[in-house]
């Protein structure tokens, strides 16, 4: 049932508009007396799930139980990201997601469904897994909050991806990323069908009916003066809000360029991107805009990681940004990988398949580090000086010498492409 719906790919919905919609929507579903709140995590800030959360946390009072930010493989939110992010929320209503461990599965998709969907690619049957609060933590209502956006491993975020994979365990995220990075995200980015969309309403039909699931999703939007804004809000229990949540954030995200980028250039902000597991959106996200022998410059002044988890890091050193054919190649023959798919489908994600050059410009990062992960290195302080982001704005840029280049502020928040590779 879709209980709220307004938005503009023109205009901005304001704070007071969305708070009504919001409230109008939960006086529909009805009084509640335990409530579960599942936000994103501190690397999606500009979502506007924190004012969201926080205006739950207004309506329901001492209802609002539980708050677990749905981090998936990242790490715990510290308390000053949640200060920051959720305002006068309280702080003890906080939960940690334990990915590794605080897991209940509540059933598979079949092998011959996951066969179907990659195109044969993959025989593994795929487990709807969820953190065990969602199950055992008696709520009469779970709300899931997040921002629709184009992504790499599922098409468009949020919906049930907050659910199995925001909340999910280790065997359910690895092997739903792979499936995605084998069928090719170049296929799926800023598409709402697609393989791994299919096997988690394949979940949501056949295991979640004990579940009482809201679903509250955003779309946000850059203005023209640069400021990120409040685009649309849609709330419901299926799918109708979050195809229309795509359907306007398809309008609102989406940059198809003039012609293919011999340069881009992307600032990580520091409070958001502390790793290239996160930071590799600027890659994600501009892959398909970027010319064949072109350059992609990652300004990242807060990157002092490759993985959010330790286990992770060490298997992105190991083996590096190299490429799918490698990748493959190392998977079907290196039980780490096969342990980790979700590790292995971002070494997929994070590589210009030697298409274009990606130069990293990390805060905490060595050259030796970079270069073994199988990227070219800069210096960000001096990167910074020719490229002043204060200076800059979102799209095409001209150095004081004459360089062209296309500048973009947050990967975090849009996708864009040419023509000729959108789709390929």
């Amino acid at each position: 049932m879709l209980y709220f719906s307004e938005g503009t790919s023109s205009g901005i919905l304001s704070a007071d508009a969305a708070r009504k919609g919001l409230y109008a929507a939960l006086q529909a579903i009805g009084k509640r007396s335990r409530v579960l709140a599942l936000p994103p995590d501190f690397t999606r800030y500009h979502s506007k799930a924190g004012e969201l959360t926080e205006w739950v946390w207004q309506y329901y009072g001492n209802a609002l139980t539980d708050i677990m930010p749905a981090t998936g493989t990242h790490v715990a939110m510290t308390a000053e990201e949640i200060s920051r992010m959720f305002g006068q929320t309280p702080p003890g209503l906080f939960r940690v997601h334990d990915w590794r461990n605080e897991i209940e599965t509540l059933g598979m998709v079949p092998a011959d469904f996951i066969h179907e969907v990659s195109e044969a690619k993959l025989d593994y049957s795929w487990p709807a897994q969820v953190n065990r609060l969602l199950v055992q933590g008696q709520h009469d209502l779970i709300i899931s909050i997040g921002q629709v956006v184009p992504h790499e491993v599922v098409g468009m975020a949020n919906y049930n991806k907050n659910i199995f994979v925001g909340t999910g365990g280790k065997e359910g995220i690895n092997k739903s990323h792979y499936i995605g990075a084998v069928y090719g995200m170049e296929r799926m980015m800023g598409r709402a069908d697609t393989p791994v969309r299919r096997v988690l309403n394949y979940a949501s039909t056949h295991f979640t009916a004990g579940l009482p699931i809201v679903y509250v999703l955003s779309v946000v939007g850059r203005e023209a003066d640069g400021s990120l804004a409040l685009k649309g809000l849609f709330v419901g229990d299926d799918e109708e809000c979050f195809l229309r949540a795509s359907e306007l954030s398809l309008k609102v995200n989406f940059t198809m360029v003039e012609e293919p980028l011999k340069k881009v250039v992307v600032y990580l902000d520091p409070e958001e991107f502390k790793s290239t597991w996160v930071g590799n959106k600027a890659i994600y996200r501009t892959r398909m805009a970027i010319a064949d022998g072109g350059e992609l410059l990652i300004l990242a002044p807060g990157v002092r990681h490759f993985g959010e988890d330790p286990q992770i890091d060490k298997l992105i050193r190991a083996y590096g940004y190299v490429g799918t054919p490698k990748i493959l190649e190392l998977t079907n023959g290196e039980p780490r990988l096969q342990e980790n798919l979700g590790a292995a489908a971002h070494l997929i994600h994070g590589s210009s398949e030697d298409r274009f050059t990606v130069t990293y410009c990390p805060g905490g990062l060595s050259r030796d580090e970079i270069e073994k992960a199988n990227f070219r290195y800069e210096d960000y302080g001096k990167m910074a000086k020719r490229y002043d982001v204060a200076q800059m704005r979102d799209g095409y840029q001209r150095t004081a010498d004459g360089e062209d280049f296309f500048y973009v502020s947050n990967p975090a928040v849009g996708l864009w492409a040419h023509r000729d590779r959108f789709g390929s």
